[in-house]
């Protein structure tokens, strides 16, 4: 039997911090391991307890919740953060993403994709509201990227199956997601999505979205949640 994940919440609200609680109870492959309602408590527990999750509320009293991605991902690279905010605004999310976080849902729509957000993000992908996603993903793609070169004899060193799966995961399917539609085994998926990072020197499913866009492979307006 697989170990289950841990989760720590971090949210200054009591009431909202038992509600993700009682949402993540019926699935029984997820422990929570700790709750925080301020910065330095959660800083704490991230560093003593190596959660695989945190779910993190953008608002707290003692500091930015940026602020806290930004330490987390510092500090405990292994851990994924999942933002649960009231916040709705691009360029909120889009901070978000560029302080570390893995997934962002507001508040409003947890009771309903929670579990999905925290599967999605768990399996290494990034995960946003629908609602949102194609106004987030056009903002970050006008963020210029340093290090990304974006050339046509990059994607032709992939090999046919590489560049299926990887336009199936910049319209935004999950590895197992595109393991399905081609009738592979999510294991042989995963590593082809490796493959393909490494061959095109990318290191987020975000980098992979933009990359296919510029090169006209995917349509952004059917990149989903």
């Amino acid at each position: 039997m697989a170990p289950k994940k841990t989760i720590l919440i971090v949210d200054d609200h009591p009431l909202v911090r038992e509600g993700l609680k009682s949402i993540l109870k019926p699935a029984t492959e997820y422990e929570v391991i700790g709750q925080a309602g301020r910065a330095r408590e959660a800083l704490d527990l991230v560093k003593s307890l190596q959660p695989d999750l945190v779910l993190l509320d953008l608002s707290l009293p003692d500091r930015s919740g940026l602020e806290i991605c930004r330490e987390i991902r510092n500090n405990s690279p292994p851990t994924r953060i999942l933002i649960v905010s009231m916040h709705s605004k691009v360029d909120y999310i889009v901070k978000a993403f560029q302080a570390g976080a893995t997934g962002y849902m507001t508040k409003e729509s947890a009771t309903e994709r929670l579990l999905k957000g925290i599967e999605h993000v768990l399996s290494g992908e990034y995960f946003m509201d629908g609602a949102v996603s194609q106004a987030v993903v056009r903002k970050l793609m006008q963020t210029p990227e340093k290090e990304m070169k974006i050339t046509d004899a990059a994607y032709d060193t992939l090999t046919p199956r590489e560049q299926e799966i990887m336009v199936l995961l910049a319209e935004g399917n999950s590895a197992k997601e595109a393991a399905a539609k081609l009738f592979i085994s999510p294991k042989t998926a995963e590593n082809h999505r490796t493959n393909i990072m490494n061959k095109l020197g990318l290191h987020s499913t975000l980098e992979l979205v933009r990359y296919a866009a510029r090169l006209g492979l995917v349509d952004v307006d059917l990149w989903k949640e």
